[in-house]
Formats: structure tokens, C-alpha cells, sequence
């Protein structure tokens, strides 16, 4: 029942708002125009800022345990892979293919994940967590970028154009903050330390800098919910059925069973797996992130059925993570 409850009470912050933001679309408090500005700003400032602030705490590159967070890129490069048949051989429009494989690797770490790892391994796991995510994010976001543009066809000629995939990527805002802040981490690593305390460091010489980038990073999760319930649409559904039950599945079922199986399976191989065990429950199991939405947006992707799949995928996980939950306890893995 505990669990039951932790799960609950994980997920059901993301229905209220996304239920907030349907409400306030059907009142007519918010329309289509209020929406779209409300992505662009999460996708262009918002996230941005949490991504680089989520980076930033990192206090070393050292602190990384390498072997989970080689075997756990491995496994989500794998799944792009396999993502990508399965797209290409399911699923005939370009611009539902990228959603879909989207929703096949990228999860929602912030808001289910972080909460997650620390009910199920305390702040150990919640360190793990941190740690693995401020490699992976930069991975997914990188993953998703190409999955929407190596499938957007240009309008005069209907072929794909490799060089907006290249130029998508290297001038990806949020990946942009993603290097800045490992860029900063670096540079951290060769500043001399005084007292115990670093010379010179954004938080200790510009405190308002980092307050400021704080403030702005808190707003990235609601405003995206929000956004995304008045963009959400139930008659839309009869017509996506395919691709969202195609997409729940991949991320609440196959993701987590195969990749949580591997890796117990590995746990003699590596040592740090049992320890990391917690954290990596919560990157496998935790459903699409609200973040593929904003990207889908920006990418000229059908963003319609990136909101149905990640509000679908998170109904799901209440049952799909309490499953997991259970099923990894009962083996002694938690």
C-alpha cells in the first residue's frame, strides 16, 4: 500500500496541473496563441536554465561512477536504435515517426524520476540520480533532436535535410546550457581554493546570478504542464490510438522490463550497479518527459500526439513503476 501511495503521489501533481491547464484552455482563459508563446519560453529560457543549474551542482566529474553511466547511455542508445526499426517499419507519417521514438528513450527525470529515486534509496540514490542524469539528459536531448529532424522533409523537394539535423543540434538551447554547464565544471576543477572555499565560482562571486537562474528553472515544470493540458485533446485520440498505445508501451513496458532485467543480471559483473540500483529504477521507469512536447513544437513534429503520449504515459506509470516497485523488492533489488 506504501507503494502504491508513493506512486500516487508522484504522479498525480502532473494530472492536477495538466488538468489545470485543460480547464483553464476550456474557460477560454488560455488559447492556442498563449500556448505556443508558453512552450517556446519553457523550451528557450526555462529549460534552459534548469538543465544548467541541474549541471552545475555537480561538484566533480570525478564524483561520476563511469561504468553505470556507460552501461545506462548503452542501453538508451540501444533502445534509439531498436526505437528507430520499429518506427520505420509501424508507422507511415514523418512527422508522428520522431514523436514516437522520442517517447522510446526520453523520461521525465525532474519530475518523476528525482522523487522516485529518493523515496525508493534515500539521498544516496538521490546522488546517483543527479549524477547519471547530468550525463543522460544531455544524451536524450541530443537523441531527441535527431530523432525529429532526421524524419522533417524539406518543402521543396519532400527529402530529408541532413544539414537542419546538424545544425538542430549544435544550436539546440538546451543543449547549449547542458555544455555551458559541464564547461563550468571543467573550469571548476582548476580554480584554486582558499579556506576551504573556491576563489572564484558563479554561486559564491554572482549569488544573484544563480538566484536568478533558480527562479527561472523552478518555472520550466509547471508552465510545461500547464501548456500542455491546453493543448491536450480527447477527441484526437481515436485518431493516434496506434501511435499512443505504440509509444506507451515502448516507454512503460519494454524500456523498463528489458532494461532493469539487464542490468540485475549484471550485478556481479559491476559493483556499482546494487549500489545505483535505486536511481536506475527511476531513469527506466519513469514516463515521457513534458520536455519532448516543447522540443516536438519546435521541430515541427505533430506536438498533438507528443502531449497524448506523454499525458497517457504518465496515467500509465501509476501502475507500471508501482509493478516495477514491487516486482524488484520482492528479488531483494531494492
Amino acid at each position: 500500500m506504501d507503494t502504491f501511495v508513493f506512486a500516487l503521489n508522484a504522479i498525480l501533481p502532473l494530472v492536477l496541473l495538466v488538468a489545470l491547464g485543460s480547464m483553464l484552455r476550456k474557460r477560454g482563459f488560455i488559447d492556442d496563441l498563449f500556448v505556443g508563446r508558453l512552450f517556446a519560453y519553457v523550451y528557450r529560457i526555462a529549460l534552459p536554465a534548469l538543465l544548467f543549474t541541474n549541471v552545475y551542482k555537480i561538484g566533480s566529474l570525478a564524483e561520476i561512477d563511469w561504468t553505470v553511466v556507460l552501461l545506462t547511455v548503452s542501453l538508451i542508445v540501444m533502445f534509439f536504435v531498436l526505437g528507430l526499426i520499429s518506427v520505420i517499419v509501424s508507422i507511415k507519417d514523418n512527422r508522428r515517426r520522431g514523436v514516437v521514438l522520442q517517447a522510446v528513450f526520453r523520461a521525465n527525470f525532474a519530475l518523476i524520476g528525482v522523487p522516485l529515486a529518493t523515496g525508493l534509496g534515500g539521498s544516496e540514490a538521490l546522488k546517483v540520480m543527479s549524477l547519471v542524469t547530468a550525463m543522460v539528459i544531455p544524451l536524450t536531448n541530443v537523441l531527441s533532436i535527431v530523432a525529429l529532424a532526421m524524419f522533417h522533409r524539406d518543402a521543396s523537394d519532400n527529402r530529408i535535410a541532413p544539414l537542419r539535423v546538424v545544425k538542430s543540434v549544435i544550436t539546440n538551447p538546451l543543449i547549449l546550457s547542458v555544455m555551458a554547464g559541464l564547461l563550468v565544471v571543467v573550469i571548476r576543477q582548476f580554480v584554486p581554493v582558499r579556506n576551504g572555499e573556491l576563489v572564484f565560482s558563479l554561486s559564491g562571486t554572482f549569488p544573484f546570478l544563480m538566484t536568478a537562474l533558480s527562479w527561472l528553472a523552478q518555472t520550466a515544470t509547471p508552465l510545461a504542464l500547464i501548456a500542455l493540458g491546453g493543448q491536450f485533446r480527447l477527441s484526437v485520440v481515436r485518431e493516434l490510438h496506434r501511435e499512443i498505445i505504440q509509444g506507451v508501451m515502448w516507454k512503460n513496458v519494454i524500456v523498463p522490463a528489458v532494461s532493469l532485467s539487464v542490468l540485475w543480471a549484471l550485478r556481479d559483473t559491476f559493483d556499482g550497479i546494487i549500489k545505483a540500483f535505486p536511481a536506475l529504477v527511476a531513469v527506466f521507469s519513469a514516463p515521457v518527459a513534458v520536455s519532448s512536447v516543447v522540443i516536438t513544437a519546435e521541430m515541427d513534429g505533430d506536438e498533438t500526439l507528443a502531449g497524448q503520449i506523454v499525458v497517457w504515459s504518465t496515467f500509465a506509470s501509476m501502475f507500471s513503476v508501482f509493478v516495477i516497485v514491487v516486482v524488484f523488492r520482492a528479488i531483494g533489488a531494492l
